[in-house]
């Protein structure tokens, strides 16, 4: 018979007053970041009677996504808020997970995600059309918005797209108040305090426009060529579809995956390049050479090699995904410390993607380290912004396919400059997003062919 040992990995133990309103909560970053700096790979952290083990090596992140993966269900805030997700892919779990999961994965195959190329590229141009040199702009907003319209298309048809913007800022409102981790772990959402009833409110309005999109294409039997229409027409082996509150759930998920991870990346990739002209000349100098002015297109992505190592350096130092955690559903062990059903575990790639035993100058923006084979001789577990194993997410080709055609159309037209005195300050809620948005200054590259020319030129005499 098995017996786990008596230990529990040294680490810091907190009242609940102080884990309430302490640095965990408060800022999150910092205290992960002080705990791996303090206790290195492994450290425990006891609440009252609650304990966590906080694991920073890739082989032992490895082992909770990948060989233990079976022994954890989803954590604690996730689970908080399921009255908002549902039991889509991000709540679910087990047998009902996996059958969700079979059902939705065509519509996440490489080419069906490929059809929606040249609508991210549609987009990203209409989004240009309203912008003018000069001009300040929230480059966060802007791409929360550009996000949401291509969410909005390739989930519903364009069909609903004026009920999708209902649907996006409700459920941006739903994010940012699910955040509050105090409120969420300790306030149910049952109880009628203002915020409750307010999300209560949202959830009813978004619901109201889904169920009613999803009965008018259940009753018209249209092919659109869209998400939804995927699931619609999902079929498991024993011949079952998804109901209308699986189509629901999903769709929320759907929601959250498509718009603001997305929007968060491409955010937060505009201010890196803004502080870095180096990276935004080499960036500038591969578009013009290999775009020559055209819209890019899915034949191109395989040459705009810096383009998306832009977005991979991007998500290492910014990952929306900015850390995971897991609750153990049996006994078992990990690193030779023993995990108790009902203890949780937690990780953070914010952590683990700033780490100098993987990355040199792991606090600087280097979208040249992605070069050759740098990923394939990393640590499998060292790099990974959409999660790991079975429940890796099911919409990474979606994002970094949509990331890198937007960076590349919108860079070939204009230079975002930073405004100054502007914070810009990471949040770490369910996404890492910069809390006060990124303002900056539109500045149109068609102004100056010489200096483009001029840029080109540098870059590639740099290489």
């Amino acid at each position: 018979m098995w017996r786990a040992p008596s230990k529990f990995p040294a680490g810091p133990s907190e009242g609940l007053r102080r884990w309430s309103f302490g640095p965990l909560n408060e800022n999150p970053l910092d205290y992960f970041t002080r705990l791996a700096r303090e206790y290195g790979d492994i450290a425990g952290i006891r609440v009252v009677n609650f304990r966590t083990i906080f694991v920073n090596h890739p082989d032992t992140i490895e082992e909770v996504l990948v060989a233990n993966a079976r022994k954890y269900i989803k954590g604690r805030v996730l689970r908080a808020n399921r009255h908002v997700f549902g039991e889509g892919l991000l709540t679910s779990e087990g047998d009902f997970w996996l059958r969700q999961r079979r059902l939705a994965q065509p519509a996440f195959h490489r080419a069906q995600i490929a059809s929606y190329a040249a609508t991210m590229v549609e987009y990203a141009q209409r989004l240009l059309e309203n912008w003018q040199n000069g001009e300040e702009r929230d480059a966060h907003q802007e791409m929360m918005r550009l996000t949401l319209q291509i969410v909005a298309k390739t989930l519903f048809d364009a069909d609903v797209a004026r009920d999708t913007q209902d649907v996006g800022k409700s459920l941006e409102l739903l994010l940012e108040l699910g955040a509050n981790f105090r409120r969420t772990l300790f306030v149910p959402h049952w109880v009628p305090t203002p915020t409750n009833l307010r999300i209560k409110r949202e959830i009813a309005l978004i619901e109201s426009i889904l169920y009613r999109i999803i009965s008018e294409r259940r009753s018209s039997g249209r092919e659109t060529g869209d998400l939804l229409s995927m699931l619609l027409h999902a079929q498991d082996e024993d011949g079952s579809r998804m109901t209308d509150r699986q189509l629901r759930d999903e769709t929320i998920t759907l929601f959250l995956a498509g718009h603001e991870t997305t929007a968060s990346t491409l955010s937060w990739a505009w201010w890196l390049l803004a502080q870095n002209s180096a990276a935004e000349a080499k960036l500038h100098a591969e578009l013009d050479t290999v775009l020559g002015g055209r819209s890019p297109s899915l034949d191109d992505l395989s040459k705009l090699t810096y383009a998306g190592n832009v977005i991979t350096e991007a998500l290492r130092l910014y990952p929306p995904a900015w850390g995971l955690a897991r609750v153990a559903i049996e006994d078992h062990e990990i690193a030779g410390y023993p995990v108790k059903k009902g203890m949780g575990i937690a990780m953070a790639q914010w952590v683990v993607h700033r780490d100098a035993r993987w990355y040199d100058a792991p606090e600087e923006f280097r979208p040249e380290r992605w070069e050759g084979d740098f990923l394939k001789r990393l640590p499998r577990f060292a790099y990974f912004p959409f999660g790991g194993g079975p429940r890796q997410c099911i919409g990474n080709a979606f994002a970094l396919m949509e990331a890198t055609l937007i960076l590349a159309t919108v860079a070939q037209s204009y230079r975002l400059r930073l405004v100054p005195g502007h914070p810009v300050v990471p949040l770490a809620s369910i996404t890492l997003r910069p809390r006060y948005g990124v303002r900056v200054l539109l500045e149109s590259r068609q102004s100056g062919s010489a200096e483009i020319s001029s840029d080109a030129k540098q870059a590639m005499s740099a290489d």
